[in-house]
């Protein structure tokens, strides 16, 4: 029973809603405050995936044996990944309007983490609900209502799109 409610909550989360222009506005603008302290927020973001969500630290060699939060915030390593984490949302929110190139970015990333990382695409739909709690606690007077709500239709555009390219990549045994 509990696989079954977990396929179904999943292939709620692959329907991603259309972000209306004042949505993707709204992200933008929430996203350069956020994006100016990029990886500060990027450290505190996989900080706090990594606390709540020790299994994911397998797929990290360099700080999977870390436990202490003021450790990870030291490590090299991990502000490093925080880049390129903050790098890609950073791509996908300012192209928020050429569909193709969210894809196409989204798609990537999918695709490494599905072939050469081997991470299960669950962890994205965690890591992205950990982003969205880091912002809003972190930008609270920014996260309005109507940000939360665009930011929660983000969220799903770039679970759909990652998890899109893992199935993709099942079905090509070439990729």
């Amino acid at each position: 029973m509990e696989k079954v409610q977990g396929e179904m909550e999943i292939e709620r989360w692959e329907r991603s809603e259309e972000i209306s222009d004042a949505e993707k506005k709204v992200i933008q603008e929430t996203w350069s405050r956020v994006y100016a302290n990029c990886e500060d927020v990027g450290v505190s973001i996989l900080i706090r995936f990594f606390v709540n969500f020790p299994s994911a630290k397998q797929y990290f060699s360099q700080f999977k044996h870390m436990k202490d939060p003021l450790e990870m915030e030291g490590s090299l390593q991990l502000r490093k990944h925080a880049r390129r984490v903050m790098g890609a949302i950073n791509t996908v929110v300012e192209n928020l309007d050429d569909s193709e190139k969210v894809s196409s970015v989204l798609a990537l990333v999918g695709k490494a983490h599905a072939l050469k990382h081997k991470v299960e695409p669950i962890y994205f739909k965690k890591l992205t609900g950990v982003m969205l709690e880091v912002i809003a606690e972190e930008f609270a007077d920014d996260f309005t209502p109507e940000a939360h709500g665009a930011w929660t239709k983000m969220r799903s555009l770039i679970y759909t799109h990652v998890t899109a390219a893992y199935k993709e990549s099942r079905r090509d045994p070439q990729t």
